[in-house]
């Protein structure tokens, strides 16, 4: 039974993320379409879908890893600052893509980034590779966060 429990709070996890993920159909335009001079260090749209599906298991897996992990007394404030971060998450693409506020978008991305490294930190402390599995998405919003300055220093 434990085994099902255990695989049914991973999907639900998953699905919060692929929550997140689905903004993204609703929202991402072409950012040339409103005039908007592209980055030179802008990926090709291509290789969103496949990082971005990568790192949503792993942000599932990080948050599962904490549910299963031993009692801690830090595991409260690792909830909050996951749910926190997928909110941000979800949040941005609308911002970005829907609305073309590219100074709100930076807001959000900010505080996205300044997030997930306090999750990350205090992961840490519960459960070591819930933390490497936030590196890579560390990596990839500290690159977006980047982009998305570009965007906002060009346009």
């Amino acid at each position: 039974m434990t085994k099902y429990l255990n695989i049914f709070t991973w999907l639900i996890l998953y699905a919060c993320t692929f929550v997140a993920a689905s903004g993204a159909v609703w929202f991402a335009g072409d950012l040339n379409a409103n005039g908007w001079v592209m980055p030179n260090i802008a990926p090709p749209a291509w290789l969103f879908p496949p990082v971005w599906t990568i790192l949503y298991v792993f942000i599932a897996t990080s948050a599962y890893r904490i549910i299963v992990s031993e009692p801690h007394y830090l595991k409260g404030i690792t909830y909050a600052l996951w749910t926190l971060q997928l909110c941000l998450n979800t949040l941005w693409t609308p911002v970005f893509f829907g609305a073309y506020d590219l100074a709100g978008a930076m807001i959000i991305i900010t505080f996205l980034w300044l997030t997930i490294l306090c999750y990350s930190f205090i992961s840490y402390k519960i459960d070591k590779v819930a933390t490497y599995l936030f590196i890579p998405y560390l990596a990839w919003v500290s690159f977006a966060t980047l982009l998305n300055f570009e965007y906002l220093r060009l346009n």
